[in-house]
């Protein structure tokens, strides 16, 4: 059933740029994930050392936050209750990499400050995104 209730302009800023924001990072991901050998030059060796010696598990948590992300800010621009799961599960890909970041490896220690604050960041838009997408489900935005 559609809803006849009409969004506000703020709606669509925030749907289009949460898009913006999660394309970015599918875009980091995927530089990340088909690194070039010119691009790994451009690195030091500890920070290179992080991306390759990653588990498995921290590079699918990647995958998941920004793809995930992608999917649930057009779930969201389209007004469809479905972008609040799918931001939950992009939010959870985003919690299970910092704890890797801040907890497991040395991330911070060969990153420096923004380390932390680029995670943070990162964390406080995922959860934003999701308690937007849950309010705008209370407001009958989303079908």
């Amino acid at each position: 059933m559609a809803t006849t209730t009409k969004p506000s302009t703020s709606f669509w800023v925030i749907s289009v740029l949460a898009i913006i924001w999660n394309l970015i990072g599918v875009i980091v991901y995927l530089g990340q994930a088909y690194m070039t050998d010119d691009m790994k030059a451009m690195m030091t060796e500890e920070q290179l050392a992080i991306i390759e010696n990653s588990p498995i598990w921290a590079t699918a948590a990647f995958a998941i936050a920004v793809w995930f992300g992608l999917l649930g800010s057009i779930l969201l621009t389209l007004r469809k209750k479905l972008s609040k799961s799918v931001l939950y599960i992009s939010l959870l890909g985003v919690i299970v990499q910092l704890i890797y970041n801040f907890f497991m490896s040395n991330a911070i220690e060969v990153y420096g400050t923004q380390g932390i604050i680029q995670p943070l960041i990162t964390l406080a838009i995922s959860l934003f995104l999701v308690s937007y997408a849950k309010q705008a489900d209370k407001k009958d935005l989303l079908s």
